[in-house]
């Protein structure tokens, strides 16, 4: 299973060509599963331009499957983990929200879809996987 960030799904939205993108559109001709996260859901929603341009996404991203952290506590300790041994090894991380989407990515044994480098620094850290 996927767990295709933000990174990419605005990418995809905006029609921009890139590696995260043009991957994103083989799994959906292919039928490939995968779904996103609350978060996820949230950061794609709050760039949204207009109102209509909002419900769209809305519409479109609830019918995914969401993937979510699997504890409301150690999930997020887990995640805040990954961010200080991150900072540990001179590594900053822009976004906490990135350590929580490669937390439950983890959690849920998924392959995370991105465009984004900071994902490609924690993977020095943790053993998150890539598709």
């Amino acid at each position: 299973m996927i767990l295709v960030d933000t990174s990419v799904l605005i990418d995809f939205f905006k029609g921009i060509k890139n590696s995260g993108s043009v991957k994103l559109e083989t799994i959906l001709k292919g039928n490939i599963p995968f779904g996103i996260s609350s978060l996820i859901f949230l950061e794609v929603l709050q760039g949204a331009g207009s109102i209509k341009e909002y419900n769209l996404l809305r519409t479109y991203l609830s019918s995914q499957r969401f993937y979510n952290p699997i504890d409301a506590v150690e999930s997020f300790a887990r995640a805040a983990k990954i961010y200080m041994s991150c900072r540990k090894k001179g590594i900053t991380i822009r976004s906490t929200i990135d350590c929580l989407i490669v937390e439950t990515a983890m959690e849920n044994d998924l392959l995370l879809l991105h465009n984004d480098h900071d994902f490609e620094l924690i993977q020095q850290v943790v053993p998150i996987k890539f598709y």
